[in-house]
């Protein structure tokens, strides 16, 4: 057998090796905050103006989308969206809402696999797949939100320029003040995805320095 051979077979060895203890649990209690995060909303947008100095708010969950003062400010909202061209927000968002709560509780599931009987290969599996899956959903936000800035009505009664919402932040927008910002929700997903990344570089790292000890002690 080549070097080469003989390094990507110690190499599909360590991936079938079953992940430490200490990670199994690191990995378990990571769901938590990710199971949390279905109970409160991900992100808030808040406008405020002259005419409306008590601010008008919109609360995104993984699932739904709530306006402030009981659900009335979504109304607001779409109607000042109706002057200058703009999608009302409930419709053209809720495709994107969709697929979210699969998307988390997938990776819950995955993750507690992994945690009970899982090995390196599933756990390298596990972050990819959680990187993607929060990756995705903040590049298709953005996308949403470069979509309502940009794809106006052009016989709206307000004629505006296309803009580019905020999407962390706040912003000038006419006479509104826009600011967008992660909420408890986002936080909690955040933790999940930080944390896998860094129990499966320790693990990566630690159970390398373990292959090289024992290498060393039968040699």
């Amino acid at each position: 057998m080549s070097q080469k051979e003989s390094m990507f077979a110690r190499f599909q060895a360590f991936l079938d090796r079953p992940i430490f203890p200490s990670a199994r649990i690191a990995v378990a209690i990571l769901t938590i905050p990710l199971v949390l995060s279905f109970t409160m909303p991900i992100w808030k947008i808040s406008m405020v103006a002259p005419q409306y100095p008590d601010g008008l708010y919109l609360y995104i969950w993984s699932y739904k989308l709530e306006g402030g003062a009981d659900g009335q400010h979504i109304a607001e909202i779409n109607t000042l969206n109706h002057y200058i061209g703009m999608r009302g927000i409930d419709d053209a968002a809720s495709a994107d809402l969709g697929w979210i709560p699969f998307a988390l509780g997938a990776l819950v599931l995955i993750a507690l696999r992994v945690a009970a009987i899982g090995n390196v290969r599933s756990l390298l599996d596990l972050t990819v797949l959680t990187s993607y899956v929060s990756l995705f959903a903040f590049g298709r936000f953005v996308y949403r939100l470069y979509v309502f800035g940009h794809d106006l009505d052009p016989t709206a009664p307000v004629k505006v320029e296309p803009f580019m919402p905020v999407v962390i932040g706040t912003k000038q927008i006419a006479n509104f003040t826009t600011t967008s910002l992660p909420m408890a929700g986002s936080y909690g997903i955040g933790i999940f995805v930080t944390g896998t990344l860094v129990v499966t570089l320790w693990h990566l790292v630690a159970g390398r320095q373990e292959a090289r000890r024992v290498r060393r002690s039968t040699t």
